[in-house]
């Protein structure tokens, strides 16, 4: 059985790992887990999981929390988070969104937990630190994100074979097919609608601009110790192929399945065996036939940054990931419109140069300084 610890239990991949655990009670125990602010959802997981420790962002609600549950340990505030993940246990899994993901996930490393991320922006930002600590750790991670896990199988199944590129797939989002005058229409509520995947409102927005993807693409370099010209993405609309791997024989493995994020969850929790699931079964015939198309970079220019942003530096990756949160938060209070998203990123990453970073301070610094320049882009607009 395997103690472990979920960051972020009340998000979209949260409750879907708790459903793991329910079904497989002889496997998986439940030792500590963090939410933000949804405390009603927070208190009937612990009533039924009955975790050792909680964090919880707010502090009023913290206080709420360990008023009713006498033998819990609560934690509050950004700093609970990491004190949350130096508690005993196997493995951690990482749900959180955004940079915040950042200092727990290395906190549990540099106390030999392993790691099941689902936190891309860990990565984004700290890709050099945290492959370094791990290493020096000697800890495992798993990627969770459906498309790095696929990848992570593929590269299983042909052990010590050289890689000649990595095919990351897309479902192109709810824009598909959009021109530049379409973006300029688009409303909140369309940005929030994606064709295959229920996820939250931050990583929605992401799919709807592409950056998603080019997150992707930086995350996929630091996983796998690969070149950002030897990553493609590739659209795909049916979203049945989840990434696949081209070796150099120019051998295609790919991983398919339907979409559902519970599959690369139990898969990072119970790697290398799999647990039986009961999922929609994929239905070749019922499909019929598998598209792909190139990404539209002169419309979905989120995508081209990315990349950009990785051949500069682990500065410039910090620094638009940071402004894009920033930027995306914006949208979803309705104080900028959808386009302004890569377009300002655009201006950001074109002004300004930013260097690299030596330690998880100065992190979390080019951070703040990225969100403070795109603020005042937007305030002169």
């Amino acid at each position: 059985m395997k103690d472990l610890i979920l960051l972020g239990s009340t998000g979209s991949i949260g409750r879907q790992t708790l459903d793991i655990i329910r079904n497989n009670p002889d496997k998986f125990n439940l030792v500590g887990m963090s939410c933000n602010s949804n405390i009603e959802l927070l208190r009937e997981q612990i009533e039924e999981f009955k975790p050792k420790v909680v964090a919880i962002a707010e502090e009023n609600s913290a206080r709420i929390i360990k008023s009713e549950f006498d033998n819990l340990d609560v934690l509050s505030t950004s700093r609970g988070l990491c004190e949350l993940v130096k508690y005993p246990a196997d493995i951690v899994l990482n749900a959180l969104m955004g940079i915040s993901g950042l200092k727990p996930t290395y906190e549990a490393i540099i106390s030999g937990k392993d790691i099941a991320l689902a936190n891309k922006e860990t990565l984004v930002t700290g890709g050099q630190i945290i492959v370094d600590a791990i290493k020096e750790n000697r800890v495992n991670l798993f990627p969770i994100d459906s498309e790095h896990s696929a990848i992570f199988q593929c590269l299983k199944s042909s052990l010590n074979s050289k890689v000649k590129r990595i095919i990351l797939t897309a479902s192109g989002g709810p824009f598909r097919g959009y021109s530049l005058e379409d973006l300029k229409k688009v409303k909140l509520d369309e940005a929030l609608n994606h064709p295959k995947w229920k996820m939250g409102k931050k990583i929605s927005i992401d799919s709807a601009t592409m950056m998603n993807k080019g997150l992707e693409v930086i995350e996929a370099r630091w996983l796998f110790d690969i070149k950002e010209d030897n990553i493609e993405v590739h659209i795909h609309p049916e979203s049945i192929i989840h990434s696949a791997v081209e070796f150099e024989d120019n051998s295609i493995i790919a991983q398919m399945g339907t979409p559902d994020m519970r599959i690369p969850i139990s898969l990072a929790l119970n790697y290398p065996d799999r647990l039986k699931l009961e999922s929609e079964k994929l239905d070749l015939f019922e499909i019929g036939k598998l598209s792909f198309e190139r990404p539209n970079r002169q419309v979905f220019r989120c995508l081209d940054i990315a990349y950009n942003a990785l051949k500069e530096g682990s500065g410039a990756t910090i620094a638009m990931n940071g402004a894009n949160e920033e930027l995306v938060n914006l949208f979803l209070n309705k104080k900028i419109q959808f386009i302004d998203i890569q377009e300002n990123l655009e201006i950001l990453m074109e002004r300004e140069s930013f260097e690299s970073p030596k330690s998880i301070d100065d992190i979390m610094m080019i951070d703040k300084e990225a969100r403070a320049i795109v603020r005042e882009i937007i305030g002169k607009n």
